[in-house]
């Protein structure tokens, strides 16, 4: 198990779900966007989707195949429990192995803020190009440039919309285009207020990268 699995694994296995400071009850901007462009029928990933609630929430709407992709094992158990056989479970490091699919819509709320060294973020939009389909949409949540410089003892990297959407465009040229933006302050289960920012992206028609087809 790499340390970073290590780490995540370890927060997954030792606090209660609404203890962590990411916890949200609903995850209803990020459930808003989703659903704003996700077909039912269409297959969706949420990237680090640890033990939120989103995923359920789709899959009692009607949404899916829905796939989960964590690096903890202890994250993936906790939906597994929950959800059973209705969420795919997938156990691995996003920088290191790329999704066995291809997604109309891939969801991150906090995995890439944390990749703070240049080498993880390129693997990162490599991972993203092999799972995205063609003309598909990727919903990237991090830190806003006001927000945390650190989060569970770990560094991130924050970002303005315009400043995420220039790394993802030197990391893949003209592949990737901003299509929607939001400011979202979210309150800790402390009542410690954490500001993000939820970018939209539209993967573009004639990626040289791409074999996949559009999902919508």
């Amino acid at each position: 198990m790499s340390e970073r699995a290590k780490h995540w694994n370890a927060v997954f296995g030792t606090k209660p779900e609404e203890e962590m400071t990411w916890h949200e009850d609903e995850s209803s901007l990020s459930h808003e966007l989703v659903t704003r462009h996700l077909d039912p029928g269409a297959p969706f990933i949420d990237v680090g989707g640890g033990s939120a609630p989103l995923a359920g929430r789709l899959i009692a709407e009607g949404y899916g195949p829905v796939t989960i992709l964590d690096v903890a094992p202890a994250a993936l158990a906790r939906q597994g429990a929950r959800l059973g056989g209705a969420v795919t479970l997938i156990e691995a490091d996003i920088t290191r192995s790329p999704p066995p699919g291809r997604y109309a819509v891939w969801h991150d709320r906090a995995v890439f803020h944390f990749l703070t060294e240049p080498a993880d973020r390129a693997a990162y939009v490599a991972a993203l190009r092999a799972g995205l389909a063609a003309e598909g949409v990727a919903i990237i949540a991090t830190f806003d440039a006001d927000g945390p410089e650190t989060c569970s003892g770990l560094p991130v990297a924050r970002y303005a919309p315009e400043d995420l959407a220039a790394e993802l465009d030197a990391l893949a040229p003209g592949c990737l285009t901003l299509i929607d933006s939001h400011r979202h302050a979210h309150v800790t289960p402390r009542g410690r207020t954490q500001r993000f920012q939820y970018s939209v992206f539209r993967r573009c028609k004639t990626d040289p990268d791409d074999s996949g087809v559009a999902g919508r």
